[in-house]
């Protein structure tokens, strides 16, 4: 499961769902457009990711903007946040930098965050993700596009997905007022990427490098994909993701070392 900021929306608070636009780093920025095919027609309050039942989220590109402000999970262009976790493997490092790019996909804009992850000094994995913000608040997935490496060269390509193609959807990352129990989905490509999450508590204290944040949303993130995987991770307001914790890799933290507004 990936930070999807940074990254990384609700069964009982969100209403409609929607897109992206934007070009790799490598290639320089290059417009992409996925054209919008899922229905645009009103949805319920509270239906728009659900984790049971089918699952076929209502967009209407006229509801979203690439302009992500959630008071929890605010992506501006020129955001960074840099984090640190000590595994089994080495020292992970982990940069998240919002773009200026923006891709279309299924009609919405989306802002493209990337996300960089070192090894003990060697790239580990470089993604690109994709978030618009629905005009309710609530801040929606709509891809990702993530290469692992090994030896400098890419190993796998297992992850990536974009919404309206080949099946895929997309989810909820981080409601517009988070509850207790809210569940939803924040991705849905099957058998590739399946995240779900859930709302556990809401105003925690968290102490990281970065400094002590109070007023966290803690979620528990989850994938049927790899029932053993389970997250813990904590956003603070103004600042988005603190602390990411491994619970099923024994506990391991990933901490906020540093956060440029």
């Amino acid at each position: 499961m990936r930070r999807a900021i940074l990254l990384l929306c609700v069964a009982a608070l969100v209403s409609v769902s929607a897109a992206c636009d934007s070009s790799s780093p490598s290639a320089g920025p290059t417009p992409d457009t996925i054209p919008s095919t899922l229905t645009t027609a009103p949805a319920a309050a509270g239906s728009a990711a659900p984790v049971t039942g089918p699952y076929a989220p209502v967009i209407d590109p006229s509801a979203f903007s690439s302009t992500v402000d959630n008071l929890f999970l605010p992506l501006r262009p020129g955001m960074r946040w840099e984090y640190r976790a000590t595994t089994e493997e080495g020292v992970e490092s982990t940069v998240v930098e919002v773009t200026h790019n923006v891709r279309t996909i299924l009609g919405v804009p989306c802002v493209e965050v990337r996300d960089t992850v070192m090894l003990d000094g060697a790239l580990k994995e470089d993604t690109l993700d994709w978030y618009a913000q629905h005009r309710d608040g609530t801040v929606w997935y709509f891809g990702e596009d993530t290469k692992e490496y090994e030896d400098g060269r890419v190993s796998s390509t297992e992850g990536s997905w974009t919404a309206g193609v080949d099946g895929a959807l997309p989810g909820i990352v981080m409601p517009a007022q988070p509850q207790v129990g809210d569940r939803y989905r924040q991705e849905y490509y099957s058998g590739h990427a399946e995240d779900m999450a859930e709302v556990l508590s809401l105003g925690g204290s968290v102490v990281v490098p970065a400094g002590p944040y109070g007023g966290a949303v803690e979620t528990r993130d989850t994938t049927p994909l790899e029932p053993q995987a389970v997250e813990r991770k904590y956003y603070a307001p103004g600042v988005g993701a603190v602390l990411t914790v491994d619970v099923g890799a024994g506990g391991v933290r990933d901490e906020l070392i540093r956060f440029t507004p």
